[in-house]
């Protein structure tokens, strides 16, 4: 039964599913079902697409949503939130892991291959394998079940604060900015090395951009997670490790041996060209 403790061996199986129900409501309820609603946000007219096969779960999460201003669809399976995904074009994705016909794994990846809308999965599995597979097929994110609600508006709530601020760059239509052998245009979300395009993620895009900003300035995973994924309390400082990997294999010519994402041991992470 893993983080719901060892079940009596009479227990039917509807038993424990209403067990299971039945801790979820209780940390929800821990954390205030009701949210008080944030009227006038700029970014309250986005549409939420949430893919779940729990209706008890989706139904709360909807709720708190739709409460915050959010327009909410939603899908039970992972076909289905593929296909709305594409059809619907929503502003972000909540995607559960473990569904029926296809799995939020495969979703993703799917979902990945034609949109770079943030994706936040929702896992119940804690373990780090399970985490990193997520972010490593293009996941901007992940909360585990049983997670409060109030934890899960605030990583929506910053993602979203991302691509508002993302497009507010496009808008204003900021210059290729080139750094060796790296070309990034943020008007277009685009970065070339050596003249050819490199597929990045969102996230990956981001925290990119960030660095390069600060070039030589040198940020713990700690702030690199406030700063770019837009929180400070909630985020597991492993997920700016894997999407530090992730760059790495995209943008530097031998991973092992970076020379723009640089490592100072035991501080953090830093941008840097000299070397190129």
């Amino acid at each position: 039964m893993g983080c719901w403790g060892k079940a009596p061996r009479s227990f039917s199986p509807e038993a424990l599913l209403q067990a299971v129900y039945i801790s979820y409501k209780i940390a929800y309820n821990k954390t205030n079902l009701s949210i008080p609603s944030a009227k006038g946000d700029e970014i309250m007219d986005k549409k939420i697409l949430i893919v779940d096969d729990e209706k008890n779960i989706v139904n709360i999460i909807a709720f708190n949503l739709k409460k915050e201003g959010y327009t909410v669809i939603t899908a039970s399976d992972g076909e289905e939130g593929v296909k709305k995904a594409l059809s619907e074009d929503p502003d972000l994705i909540l995607l559960d892991i473990m569904m029926p016909k296809m799995d939020g794994y495969e979703a993703c990846r799917k979902i990945r291959e034609k949109k770079h809308t943030p994706i936040i999965m929702l896992t119940a599995r804690a373990e780090e394998i399970d985490k990193v597979l997520g972010l490593e097929l293009g996941a901007d994110d992940y909360v585990t079940k049983p997670f409060g609600v109030r934890e899960l508006i605030a990583r929506v709530k910053a993602n979203l604060r991302k691509i508002a601020a993302l497009q507010q760059i496009q808008k204003d239509g900021t210059q290729q900015e080139g750094f060796g052998k790296l070309t990034i245009d943020s008007e277009r979300y685009e970065v070339k090395r050596d003249g050819n395009p490199v597929s990045l993620t969102l996230r990956e895009f981001e925290l990119l951009k960030f660095l390069v900003q600060q070039k030589g300035q040198i940020f713990s995973r700690e702030t690199l997670l406030e700063k770019v994924w837009g929180y400070e309390y909630f985020g597991d400082v492993r997920t700016v490790d894997v999407t530090i990997r992730r760059l790495r294999e995209k943008i530097e010519e031998d991973p092992g041996k970076p020379v723009y994402i640089r490592t100072k041991r035991g501080i953090g992470y830093y941008f840097d060209d000299e070397n190129e």
